[in-house]
């Protein structure tokens, strides 16, 4: 069979799955896999009918590499690996999802219960079908046609299912590249359809460093009619709000992979001093967010405000004290030209006729463990965004076009 006939005959078995994807969604959704950092059993449960759906394929073979945690009640974080040999065993393409959500938050901003799947239109509509079950179900549809097709892909396919993503992967893709890293390869193609947009042409391929600063100003307390008697730790913090302001003209290196293509210093969350209007503050505290390229290193970042904060403290004689609730160096990026890189573009032009780049982004995804060990991953989805947010939703469409996707990369030569 020709390549243009074996390619067709799969994508269009991919449109007769629409029934199939409410299906695999409505079941998933059912079983809450939360972490037990927020009051959940873990993914045990859950992942025992991706198994089921898995073993449904016809693997070659499937693992399961589990990871201990005696906080849930089976006593393990569970991580899949479902393997389908292919032409050129010399790479492997890898889909990389996970399993865990997170909790709905205040139910009564949504508009029907969480986990209980509801279909309007083009919109799937529940705790999870975004992140990350839209992928789960792309990546399993894509390889369903290709086996109901009776068409190996063109190198192999392992589709990895983790835990603990949501909760920082200590028991998920952490442990998985400690335990199985002698199954990666730098010939490899990582995917992992967890961040994208709405038309799906942001190739996700480098991500800004992340620091979270948390500054404590101490003055002294006093009663606001004599102000003289005190030193009022909310002024001093609010000059030091606005001075960390400079830090824009100092880091104004761009690069035009990010969106933005520039770092970012933002006062963000501010805690409550004293509880009445009478009183100078005697302690202030503040946080600041800080993505930066990276090119620029952090430690370059924190001796300017080492030197803005001994400023302020010279000026109104407090002292300032730091902490980092996160401090994340960036990962080495991957290459816009990468082989993976480059799968996914020829994928997602001969499906949807759109032209993805590869671009940078503020926030974090796993993608930085897998870059940090040398092997190139691409981050790419086709969503709306609406991960963690009351009524989160999929779109169908957007479900079997990825799928689509997926299966073009897994012919490609």
């Amino acid at each position: 069979m020709a390549a243009d006939e074996t390619l067709k005959k799969v994508l269009d078995k991919i449109d007769g799955y629409r029934d199939l994807a409410i299906e695999l969604e409505t079941q998933m959704t059912a079983i809450p896999a939360l972490a037990p950092e927020n009051d959940g059993k873990g993914e045990a449960e859950k992942a025992k009918l991706i198994r089921r759906f898995l073993e449904e394929l016809k693997p070659d073979r499937i693992e399961e590499v589990n990871c201990p945690d005696d906080r849930v009640p089976d006593g393990y974080r569970p991580n899949l690996l479902a393997w389908f040999e292919g032409e050129d065993p010399s790479r492997t393409i890898w889909i990389m999802t996970h399993m865990d959500v997170v909790p709905p938050g205040d139910l009564n901003m949504w508009k029907s219960d969480p986990y209980k799947v509801v279909v309007e239109g083009d919109k799937i509509i529940g705790r999870g079908v975004e992140d990350n079950q839209q992928g789960i179900v792309s990546s399993i549809l894509a390889m369903r046609a290709l086996r109901e097709a009776g068409v190996k892909p063109a190198h192999t396919v392992c589709l990895a299912i983790v835990a603990d993503e949501e909760t920082g992967s200590k028991y998920g893709l952490q442990y998985l590249l400690k335990e199985k890293r002698d199954a990666f390869k730098k010939e490899d193609l990582i995917i992992i359809p967890d961040a994208g947009n709405e038309d799906g042409t942001m190739i996700e391929v480098a991500e800004k460093s992340i620091l979270w600063l948390k500054f404590t100003t101490i003055g002294k307390q006093c009663h606001a009619s004599t102000p003289e008697q005190g030193i009022n730790a909310h002024r001093a913090a609010a000059h030091l709000i606005v001075k960390l302001d400079r830090l824009y003209d100092i880091f104004n290196q761009r690069n035009e992979v990010f969106e933005p293509p520039i770092s970012t210093f933002e006062p963000t969350k501010k805690e409550a001093n004293v509880p009445n209007v009478n009183t100078i503050p005697g302690e202030d505290v503040f946080y600041l967010d800080c993505r930066v390229l990276p090119e620029i290193p952090l430690s370059d970042v924190m001796d300017k405000i080492n030197e803005m904060i001994r400023e302020v403290e010279e000026q109104f004689k407090v002292k300032i004290k730091t902490e980092s609730p996160q401090t994340e160096e960036a990962a080495p990026p991957t290459p816009s030209d990468a082989p993976v890189v480059q799968a996914l573009k020829k994928a997602i032009k001969d499906v949807t006729g759109r032209d993805a780049r590869a671009m940078g982004i503020g926030g974090g995804t796993v993608a930085a463990y897998v870059r940090r060990e040398g092997l190139h991953a691409a981050v790419w989805s086709t969503l709306d965004e609406m991960a963690h947010q009351p009524n989160e939703y999929a779109k169908l469409s957007n479900i079997l076009s990825d799928a689509k996707v997926f299966a073009h990369v897994f012919l490609q030569k």
